[in-house]
């Protein structure tokens, strides 16, 4: 359903949107399809020539007369590895528009819906209290430098200086640990001096590690001292959130 007010818009209409800057292209193909094919193209030639699905060829043109080869082996392959990759950026091109658009709908969140996302996102990635270890306090890990920032803002909100964070990376011992507290300092907006010492994890001989690379950067975890208050609070908010969600309406 539609957000009432404007500011938000149903998924499915984004996603008719995103096709819709090309409406004739179904239409285009399936003509040059059926051209295809009349002049003796195969359907896995018409697909790679047009890139478009087989099943799509094959409901375009399956009325017509099946016609004789017209290439080796080699040249069909070569035809579908075409097709398939125009096929591919196709789908990420109608992908990023879908994401685009999207985007686009959410616009700019007031206090109250940052607030209730950043409850929504520290229940879903932050440490929380337990019945047989109590610690009421705020303390976030994270390597996606996007939820970082969304996590600042929502303490900016809450009114938390920069100055009250205990901010350390957390990183495999065998990548560059001084790169990734310059990354992660620049992410903060704050100098790498104010960073704790890092957490180091040992290397598994019998692992194969799949996390490396120059865009390796471990996670920055982010400690906020004297926050019991505000972890209170922020744990009754989300259970807030839970019932305002559920509750059935009168």
């Amino acid at each position: 359903m539609a957000h009432t007010h404007g500011k938000y818009t149903d998924f499915e209409d984004l996603r008719k949107q995103a096709v819709a800057l090309r409406p004739n292209a179904k239409d285009d193909l399936r003509e040059r399809a059926r051209e295809l094919r009349l002049q003796g193209w195969t359907y896995n030639e018409i697909q790679a020539e047009l890139g478009c699905s087989k099943s799509s060829v094959s409901l375009w043109v399956r009325d017509l007369p099946h016609p004789e080869p017209r290439c080796t082996p080699e040249e069909q392959r070569a035809r579908m590895n075409a097709g398939l990759a125009r096929l591919r950026a196709s789908q990420e091109e109608e992908r990023a528009a879908t994401r685009q658009a999207a985007a686009a709908a959410i616009g700019d969140l007031s206090d109250r819906e940052l607030f209730i996302a950043g409850v929504a996102l520290y229940w879903a990635e932050g440490a929380k209290s337990k019945p047989h270890r109590r610690a009421e306090v705020l303390q976030f890990i994270n390597s996606d430098p996007d939820v970082i920032k969304l996590f600042l803002r929502w303490l900016d909100l809450l009114g938390v200086a920069r100055d009250r964070l205990t901010l350390r990376v957390r990183i495999h011992e065998t990548a560059d640990v001084e790169a990734a507290e310059r990354y992660w300092a620049d992410i903060v907006g704050i100098d790498v001096s104010a960073f704790s010492k890092a957490t180091l994890k040992k290397h598994n001989p019998r692992t194969v590690r799949k996390n490396t690379g120059d865009s390796y950067r471990g996670c920055l975890t982010i400690y906020v001292r004297q926050s019991a208050a505000l972890y209170r609070r922020m744990e009754g908010a989300w259970y807030g959130i839970v019932g305002g969600a559920v509750r059935q309406p009168d």
